[in-house]
C-alpha cells in the first residue's frame, strides 16, 4: 500500500492525513471547553495557588515579611514536628476516630439502605427516606447541642432511662469521660449522615436484575438469602468505590464535632489534627508549624488512597484510577 494518505498510525490505527492536531480538537469542542473555564479557573485559584503557602512549612515564617523573604530553615519545623508527644497524641486521636467514623458509617449505612430497599410499600418508603436524610442538613452547632441534651447528667433521656431500669445508680457525666468520648463522636456521625450514606446504595441497589430475585424465590431462597447473595454482591462495586474515597480522608475525622463537644476534661482524646493546626496556627502564631502538620495530612491521606486503589486493582475490584 503507497502514499501518505493510506498509512496508519501504530497506536490508533488512524490515517495519518486524517488524524487531528490537539488544537483542532480544542476548537471542535469549543462550546464544552468554555462551558469547563470557570470551573478550571476556580480549581485553580482557589485550590492550586493557596498551595504556595506550604513553602512556610520550610520557613520561620513572620508575619508582616513577604513570602520569599522569610528564613529558610529546611525540614526543622517537621523535626520539631515528629519531636513533639502532643502530635503523636492528636495523630492516634485522629486515626481512632477516623477508623471509628469509617466502621460504623459503612455498617448503619449499608445495612438502613438494605432495610429500606425491603420495605415494599413506595410511600412509606419515601417517608422513611426523606425523615432520615434530615439530619444530614443541620449544622453541627445543632446536632452538638441535641447531643449536650440527650446525655446532660441532669435532664438527658439516656441517663433517665439507665436509672429507671437500674442499670445505673447514679446519673454518668458521659462527657466528662474520655473513655466515652470517641463513641459518642461516632455515634453522632451515624445520627446525622447515616440516610444521606443511603442514597448511593439505594441507588446501586435499583440497578440489580429484578429477575435475580425472581429466580432465588422460585428455588425457595429466604429474604436474608437474597441480601445475602444478590443485594450486597450486587453492590460490592459500589462498596469498593466509596470505602477507596474514605481511605483518602482517613487522618479528616472533624472538627466541628470534637471542638464543640471537647472541653479541658476529656482534652488528651479530643484534639484533632485539625484542632492541632488551629491551636499552633491562630492561638500561638506558629504557621511554621502548623503548616507542617498540615503537609503531614495532606501527603498520609495521598500515600492512603494510591495504596487503597492499588489493593482494589491487585484485588480485581473497582479502583479510583
Amino acid at each position: 500500500m503507497s502514499g501518505n494518505s493510506t498509512m496508519l498510525d501504530s497506536n490508533e490505527g488512524i490515517p495519518k492525513a486524517k488524524r487531528k492536531t490537539f488544537w483542532e480538537r480544542v476548537w471542535a469542542q469549543k462550546d464544552l471547553c468554555l462551558l469547563c473555564l470557570p470551573f478550571v479557573i476556580y480549581i485553580l485559584f482557589f485550590n492550586y495557588a493557596p498551595l504556595s503557602g506550604w513553602l512556610m512549612a520550610f520557613q520561620k515564617y513572620r508575619p508582616g515579611t513577604g513570602l520569599f523573604d522569610q528564613e529558610w530553615i529546611g525540614l526543622e519545623n517537621f523535626r520539631m514536628l515528629f519531636a513533639d508527644p502532643n502530635f503523636l497524641r492528636v495523630v492516634r486521636n485522629t486515626l481512632a476516630m477516623s477508623l471509628i467514623n469509617l466502621t460504623l458509617g459503612f455498617v448503619f449505612s449499608i445495612g438502613f439502605a438494605v432495610l429500606l430497599n425491603e420495605v415494599k410499600n413506595k410511600h412509606l418508603k419515601k417517608i422513611m427516606q426523606t425523615v432520615s436524610y434530615l439530619p444530614y442538613f443541620l449544622s453541627w452547632i445543632i446536632v452538638t447541642g441535641i447531643v449536650l441534651d440527650v446525655l446532660s447528667p441532669e435532664t438527658g433521656i439516656i441517663n433517665q432511662l439507665l436509672m429507671q431500669f437500674n442499670f445505673v445508680d447514679k446519673p454518668i457525666s458521659f462527657l466528662s469521660e474520655p473513655k466515652y468520648f470517641w463513641w459518642i463522636v461516632g455515634f453522632s456521625n451515624v445520627w446525622k449522615s447515616t440516610g444521606w450514606g443511603s442514597i448511593i446504595y439505594l441507588s446501586a441497589m435499583s440497578a440489580i436484575n429484578e429477575e435475580l430475585y425472581e429466580s432465588a424465590e422460585m428455588d425457595g431462597a429466604s429474604r436474608l438469602r437474597k441480601i445475602w447473595h444478590i443485594t450486597l454482591p450486587g453492590i460490592k462495586p459500589t462498596i469498593f468505590i466509596l470505602l477507596l474515597i474514605n481511605i483518602g480522608n482517613i487522618l479528616n475525622a472533624g472538627f466541628e464535632v470534637q471542638y464543640l463537644l471537647g472541653n479541658g476534661l476529656v482534652q488528651q482524646v479530643s484534639q484533632t489534627i485539625d484542632i492541632f493546626v488551629l491551636k499552633y496556627g491562630i492561638s500561638l502564631n506558629n504557621y511554621s508549624f502548623a503548616t507542617a502538620a498540615g503537609i503531614f495530612n495532606g501527603v498520609i491521606s495521598i500515600i492512603l488512597i494510591t495504596l487503597g486503589n492499588k489493593l482494589a486493582k491487585v484485588a480485581g475490584e473497582e479502583s479510583l484510577f
